[in-house]
Formats: C-alpha cells, sequence, structure tokens
C-alpha cells in the first residue's frame, strides 16, 4: 500500500499523482509501514521546523525571567538571544525589587504601624503596575522584529551574557 508524500492518504501502487490532493507522485512506491514525510515534524525537505526568532524573542518574555533563561540556553540566534538576556535582567531586577521593597514594608507595618504598610502597598501596586505594561510592551515589540532596548538593562545585559 503506497501513501503520498505530500498529504499522507493512500493511493495506488504506480499512481502518477495523488487522487486525494493532486500531487505528484515518485516513481518508487513507499514501503507499506512507512510514515509519510509530512506526518513527522519537518518541512517539505524533511529538515525539523524552526519557530520563526520573532515568536521566540516574543516567548522569551512569556514567564518573565524563566523563559528568558530557557531560551538562552536552547535558542542559538542572535535576535533571540538578545531579548532572552534582556528578559533575565529586567524582571529579574523587577523580582528581587519586589521582594525587597516587600520585605522592608512588611517590617515597617510592625516597627511603625499601618502608615507604613500601606505607603509600601501603593509602591508594590505601581511597580506591579509597571511591571505589567512592560512586560506586554516587550513581547509586542519583540513579535514585530524590533531590538527595542531598555536603556540600562540592555547595556548590563551585554556585560553580563555578553553582546547577542
Amino acid at each position: 500500500m503506497a501513501h503520498c508524500t505530500k498529504c499522507g492518504a493512500v493511493t495506488a501502487e504506480n499512481a502518477a499523482f495523488c487522487g486525494s490532493c493532486g500531487a505528484a507522485q515518485d516513481s518508487a512506491p513507499q514501503e507499506s509501514g512507512a510514515i509519510p514525510r509530512s506526518a513527522g515534524n519537518s518541512g517539505e525537505s524533511g529538515a525539523p521546523i524552526i519557530m520563526d526568532e520573532k515568536v521566540a524573542g516574543a516567548l522569551c518574555y512569556l514567564i518573565l525571567w524563566v523563559t528568558g533563561i530557557i531560551f538562552l540556553i536552547t535558542d542559538k540566534r542572535s535576535f533571540v538571544r538578545f531579548h532572552a538576556t534582556q528578559s533575565i535582567v529586567v524582571f529579574g531586577a523587577l523580582s528581587i525589587a519586589w521582594y525587597v521593597i516587600g520585605l522592608f514594608f512588611g517590617v515597617a507595618m510592625f516597627a511603625g504601624g499601618w502608615m507604613g504598610f500601606s505607603f509600601g502597598l501603593m509602591i508594590l501596586r505601581a511597580l506591579q503596575l509597571a511591571w505589567v505594561v512592560l512586560w506586554a510592551f516587550l513581547m509586542i515589540k519583540a513579535y514585530q522584529g524590533e531590538r527595542f532596548r531598555i536603556p540600562m538593562a540592555a547595556d548590563f545585559a551585554e556585560k553580563i551574557f555578553g553582546k547577542a
């Protein structure tokens, strides 16, 4: 039993064209247990399909610095590495700031009462809003194919991880 090399449909043994999609068939029939070429995770040439670098750049920011680390380790393209390193630095710094401010004003509540705690919550909410806006903005810029640089963070990322 032969299969179409384009769509994987069952064809006659010596068919010149696929009855399902109309694609020209090779003269040599496939083995009966063979998997059609298009059924796997590969393109027409049999090479693996690689994620578009704009999509990969945007995904560097998806789960903040965590996906930045994953893409920095797994992807060697310059555009993706730039966004991965920037994601690690920007959202790593924001995570540390969130923790330190929360810890400081949590202690201030016990030392100075509710006034320090409510001021700390206001700062944390402003930081949270900036975090979400920056996260969405950087994902959009990466998906548009831009290397938007957060001024101090991108320079710091280049010092730590090297120029991407």
